[in-house]
């Protein structure tokens, strides 16, 4: 799932051609076919299968074997579809095993019906499929359990197939995004040339692959208002760390440092997990910092069936310091709405910013929305990790111990420099 012309298509198309041929290279070390195998490669329309997936598997303008399938592989002339001109119904591959591999060339366009009946071994989505397609061609796999792969840009937004991948865990299924900042064929001119072409709303899925609702967003406005490139943290802002407890759902830990001369906090540390116990998290986490304060919710307080402990103090006892009490405003209120809108007028007041490095952590900020005006409360533990440390910041502490002459020498140097990030110095 990964951003626009990133490249995306070709690694899927050596992966096809490695099923259909037998050919791996040394080094493979995913899915193997040693006998001859059906696979199914499959675009939105005729049009765009011919002029994606089958160039890159067969070649241009039936100028076959110029691809990633070698010519001495292709067996006599493929079949051509009758729809659209140049466009290949099928080819027969010859398999390094003796016999004959089979690629058939399908479309989402014709419905799932079209899709029903035969038992393939692999199937190539170029493009992200409707729900119903891609259903039905898992269950062509199903006998033979080959691979399902996908290469799409995700401009549905968060679709029912999207959210399969995204919310619902599964050892059988993996996320492997791409930014365009990973596309090293393009300079860092061209990319910010071409993210800056995009429409801004456009940009989180085009740029970086990441899905976004459009409509309904907690917080409606762009990634790169509040991102901000990591830089080594002045020793003298303090930090509170922000924990939301899940099983299920995971388990997630930031870290807030606050530039108190400038008002400005900062999102540095992002942690998440799921089915993990206080002892794997608090491992986690204990390396931040012995000093760092850990703010945490109402069901913390709740009692473990086993132990009878509760789950702050189990954390407790694994080393972390948990603050006395739940996370709170300094008034004793604790509503979900007030923590949102005052981070929200942070991040449009520019004193609210997060490491861009934190792609987990982006990934809930661009799909954290409401449904009918109330915040649907699903992928959120990130941010709501963030929003208990938020509301806990006046328990931020100095976690190093810096001597007073080289605070003060950090504070001129901060001042004739600059501090490029976005916050003036505060005399």
């Amino acid at each position: 799932m990964a951003s626009n012309q990133t490249g995306k298509t070709f690694p899927a198309s050596r992966e096809a051609a490695y099923h259909a041929t037998g050919r791996y290279p040394d080094d493979w070390k995913g899915f193997r076919f040693n006998r001859p195998n059906v696979g199914w490669v499959a675009g939105i329309s005729a049009e765009q299968t011919r002029d994606n997936p089958q160039r890159l598997l067969l070649g241009r303008d039936q100028e076959w074997g110029t691809s990633a399938i070698p010519k001495d592989c292709i067996i006599g002339d493929p079949v051509m579809a009758r729809s659209v001109a140049n466009a290949v119904d099928y080819v027969r591959v010859r398999h390094i095993s003796g016999g004959q591999s089979l690629i058939a060339f399908k479309t989402y366009e014709k419905g799932r019906e079209k899709w029903q009946g035969d038992t393939i071994d692999w199937i190539w989505f170029d493009e992200e499929p409707p729900e119903d397609v891609y259903s039905e061609g898992i269950t062509r796999t199903n006998t033979t359990m080959g691979p399902v792969f996908m290469t799409f840009t995700p401009l549905k937004g968060e679709s029912k197939v999207v959210k399969r991948f995204k919310r619902e865990f599964s050892p059988d299924r993996i996320v492997i995004g791409m930014t365009l900042d990973d596309a090293e064929h393009y300079t860092p001119d061209q990319r910010k040339r071409i993210e800056a072409s995009y429409p801004e709303h456009e940009r989180d899925a085009r740029a970086r692959g990441i899905p976004v609702l459009g409509s309904g967003l907690v917080f409606p406005i762009a990634r790169s208002v509040i991102a901000c490139k990591s830089f080594p943290l002045p020793p003298h802002w303090p930090g509170v760390g922000g924990l939301d407890f899940g099983w299920d759902h995971p388990t997630a830990g930031v870290e807030l440092r606050w530039d108190k001369d400038a008002d400005v906090i900062y999102v540095v540390k992002a942690y998440r997990a799921r089915m993990q116990t206080p002892l794997i998290h608090a491992g986690a986490l204990k390396p931040w910092g012995k000093k760092l304060p850990w703010a945490w919710p109402h069901d913390g307080l709740q009692h473990d069936k086993g132990s009878g402990e509760q789950l702050a103090q189990q954390y407790r006892d694994q080393g972390l310091l948990m603050l006395e009490e739940r996370a709170t405003f300094e008034d004793g209120s604790n509503g979900v709405e007030a923590g949102i809108l005052e981070m929200y007028d942070r991040m449009q007041t520019g004193r609210f910013k997060v490491f861009d490095h934190l792609n987990d952590w982006f990934e809930e900020f661009v799909s954290y929305h409401r449904k009918d005006g109330l915040i649907v409360k699903e992928a959120d533990d990130l941010i709501s990790a963030t929003r208990y440390a938020y509301m806990m910041r006046r328990f931020a502490v100095v976690t190093e111990e810096i001597p007073r002459e080289r605070y003060a020498m950090d504070r001129y140097s901060r001042g004739r420099e600059g501090r490029g990030h976005g916050s003036p110095m505060v005399a």
